[in-house]
């Protein structure tokens, strides 16, 4: 798994293949040195990101896929997630207001804000009618 080729999956972009994505993401790290808690903070920023994927890249009514590519490139794990879903750029979209949110007590709106602050890097392209959303984690 080392180097930008890594191992992909390709799924529908669907709540119910999550699952799927979670047994990739740990079958694809098995080898690694991660601890438990690295671990648990990349699966959750993964589950968000195919969260986001499967509720609002695809219109009402379209279906879609996301690929789900991971490598190991020197002392950092990457992971690449791919829709041909609605242009959209997580970077651009500002952190909540932490405080507000619990006084308010409205579920939702946190994913972004979780996988952005749970890895160590993030970057996103728009490249051939696609969203390419790549997070680092280092080892």
């Amino acid at each position: 798994m080392t180097g930008p080729d890594g191992k992909e999956l390709r799924v529908p972009a669907k709540l119910e293949e999550i699952d799927r994505v979670r047994d990739f993401l740990r079958t694809a790290t098995a080898a690694l040195p991660l601890d438990e808690e690295a671990l648990l903070k990349i699966e959750l920023a993964l589950h968000e990101i195919c969260v986001n994927i499967a509720r609002y890249a695809y219109p009402p009514g379209r279906e879609g896929d996301m690929a789900v590519r991971i490598w190991r490139d020197e002392d950092s794990l990457f992971i690449e997630v791919r829709d041909k879903g609605i242009p959209f750029n997580p970077i651009r979209k500002k952190n909540p207001n932490l405080m507000v949110k619990l006084r308010r007590g409205v579920p939702g709106g946190l994913g972004v804000y979780f996988f952005k602050t749970l890895m160590d890097g993030l970057s996103y392209r728009r490249a051939d009618g696609q969203n390419i959303l790549t997070v680092r984690k280092a080892l």
